[in-house]
């Protein structure tokens, strides 16, 4: 009794995680992300309205957009190796979390150009804690399934992605649309961010930062069916219209009614479909497997056609709807998918050359949606952009399917660190 209370260092030393330990773990993760959630999630439904409000087109907005994810993802691939490296995982995960700080800083931003560094800022600790965060979570799943722990973390992150939004449209709402108040009342969930952290990191303790003992260098390598999975999820986020310009649309439509406050419950709306099916599609991909993410590469092909058909609130809301499916499969299966592919010595590593490839595809794909909208695209090129970016991925990845069946990881390498 006593030994499976003072998990989890007592497991960990014998290599073996309890389902009662796992969750444990997975839980207090998610409640440190519900909390992120609430601050960075609540002023990314805010920002694309708050940077038009300044000034911004379409193409800026897509383009900040697609930087930030860019800038978030790419620095994964050093802080992915170096937390492998030195273990220092939750050196990683604090600092990452202490950025969010530039957040409520928004407040301050007058011009377009300043809250643009801000975002930035938040989005450079997105990257520098989610490789150190995602290794100590898969790690940790090893007692309940990866598909499992990445789905209810995900779940947990949505809740705090839909609390964050509406307490923002309510600030919005009670201030009469003053940004500035809207942003810095942030500052009180991210002071709670930071005490959560602290419990968590003394809770947790030190899943994931023990020392693998040596292995033979064939089960640390990333194999070829690893780098095929990430091509198709390249060409997958191409296609799929990013957050930001559904967000923007809603702006253009909503600023002249004074209906601003109404652009963080378009968010919502993203965040509660993304709440609903990250769990269902994680246990699905328990059972599944890879085939299962042919759904979300297609279902992507959607909101950028409702979008480009918007002339009304209710095809935005259409957009964000599917928008939001899309978005809790990628985040519950896309990461878990990672697992099939990496040695559990590489995580870290892998996940870093996951995100990038990630976030190169967001940066292409704000660019191109935020130009076909500055250019009033025509509807047949925005389809046949999606509908062809999104075939080529679906093909792919039935590539990887073929080649997961052929090459499993190593055995060995699910030994624990």
């Amino acid at each position: 009794m006593n030994k499976a209370f003072s998990w989890p260092r007592v497991c960990m030393e014998k290599g073996h995680i309890s389902s009662r330990a796992a969750y444990t773990s997975i839980i207090l993760l998610g409640f440190v992300s519900m909390m992120g959630d609430t601050v960075y999630e609540g002023a990314r439904g805010l920002v694309p309205d708050y940077l038009y409000y300044l000034g911004a087109s379409a193409f800026v907005v897509g383009v900040a957009s697609g930087l930030g994810e860019f800038l978030g993802y790419v620095i994964r691939l050093g802080s992915g190796e170096a937390a492998d490296r030195t273990r220092a995982y939750w050196s990683f995960i604090f600092l990452g979390y202490g950025l969010i700080v530039a957040i409520p800083l928004l407040g301050f931003a007058w011009t377009w150009e300043i809250a643009v560094v801000f975002v930035l800022l938040e989005r450079l600790g997105k990257g520098l804690r989610a490789p150190s965060r995602d290794a100590v979570l898969s790690i940790v799943s090893k007692g309940v399934g990866a598909g499992r722990a990445f789905g209810l973390h995900e779940l947990l992150d949505q809740v705090g992605a839909v609390v964050g939004p509406l307490l923002v449209a309510g600030l919005m709402f009670y201030t009469l649309n003053n940004y500035q108040v809207s942003f810095l009342f942030l500052f009180l969930p991210f002071l709670l961010l930071v005490l959560a952290l602290g419990i968590t990191r003394r809770k947790v303790g030190v899943v994931g930062v023990r020392r693998t003992e040596a292995v033979d260098q064939e089960h640390t390598k990333l194999r070829r069916p690893f780098y095929v999975y990430t091509f198709a999820v390249f060409l997958n986020t191409i296609g799929l219209i990013p957050a930001a310009l559904i967000l923007f649309r809603a702006s253009v439509l909503l600023q002249p009614e004074n209906l601003e406050w109404f652009v963080p419950i378009v968010f919502v709306i993203i965040q509660g479909a993304d709440a609903v099916v990250a769990p269902v599609a994680g246990y699905a991909f328990d059972r599944y497997g890879v085939r299962l993410m042919a759904i979300p590469f297609i279902l992507s092909i959607i909101p950028a056609l409702y979008l480009s058909l918007a002339v009304s609130l209710e095809f935005i809301i259409y957009s964000a709807v599917f928008f939001g499916l899309v978005l809790g499969m990628q985040e519950s299966t896309y990461r878990a998918a990672v697992v099939k592919f990496a040695p559990i010595q590489s995580r870290g590593r892998a996940y870093g050359i996951f995100n990038t490839a990630y976030g190169i595809g967001f940066l292409i794909s704000g660019a191109m949606f935020g130009m076909f909208l500055d250019f009033n695209a025509p509807f047949i090129t925005i389809f046949l952009s999606v509908v062809t970016l999104q075939a080529l991925a679906t093909a792919v990845l039935s590539a990887t399917h073929i080649e997961e069946q052929g090459k499993a990881v190593p055995s060995s390498s699910e030994s624990e660190p």
